[in-house]
């Protein structure tokens, strides 16, 4: 299945290697070894908090990053393919254009995001905090957004087509030209309803 990022010339041998980035004197391979044995409780580990970092670009396919800290980080470009990214703060960050498809969202914090033309399909958005993120042209087939908090969320010109919206709230969720083809919809409420 082809992504955003193999449209572009050089396609995905243009993404940045761990190795190669660099976040306050570390590699980032070495940020992200660490946060895996905090995360298995092993000897020498560290929760990976790279707020702030650019990683546009930056190759995480496969990782997993549950709990990180990447509040404000740039990773416009960035490949998350069947990343897990549960209980991540990716709050304020610049995720235009990333692939993010088929990744793990439990209980992440997306608040403030721009995920705008990102593609998140077949991503699990479980009690997810995308509160007031902006998903303009975003592609979101399939995606499970279970009792998700949507609050304020801009998702015009989005794919939401096979998308499932259940338990939400769609207050001020605006949803201007969206596809909601064959989406599952249930137990919604807005403010208007409360």
């Amino acid at each position: 299945m082809m992504g955003l990022l193999d449209l572009l010339p050089g396609g995905a041998s243009r993404l940045r290697k761990a190795a190669n980035i660099r976040h306050h004197g570390k590699k980032l391979s070495d940020i992200l070894d660490a946060h895996a044995k905090f995360h298995k409780g092993q000897p020498g580990g560290e929760r990976a908090d790279l707020s702030g970092a650019d990683l546009s670009r930056a190759d995480f396919r496969k990782r997993d990053l549950t709990g990180a800290i990447l509040v404000g980080c740039r990773l416009k470009g960035a490949d998350f393919r069947e990343a897990k990214l549960s209980f991540a703060d990716l709050s304020q960050s610049d995720l235009r254009n990333a692939d993010l498809r088929n990744c793990d969202f439990t209980e992440t914090k997306l608040e403030g995001a721009d995920l705008s033309e990102a593609d998140l399909s077949g991503t699990e958005l479980f009690r997810g905090d995308l509160r007031s993120a902006k998903l303009h042209r975003t592609i979101l087939r399939g995606t499970v957004l279970r009792q998700a908090n949507l609050r304020g969320a801009d998702f015009s010109g989005s794919d939401l087509a096979l998308a499932s919206f259940r338990e939400i709230d769609l207050t001020d969720v605006k949803l201007d030209g969206v596809d909601l083809k064959d989406a599952v919809v249930r137990d919604i409420q807005s403010e208007q309803e409360k």
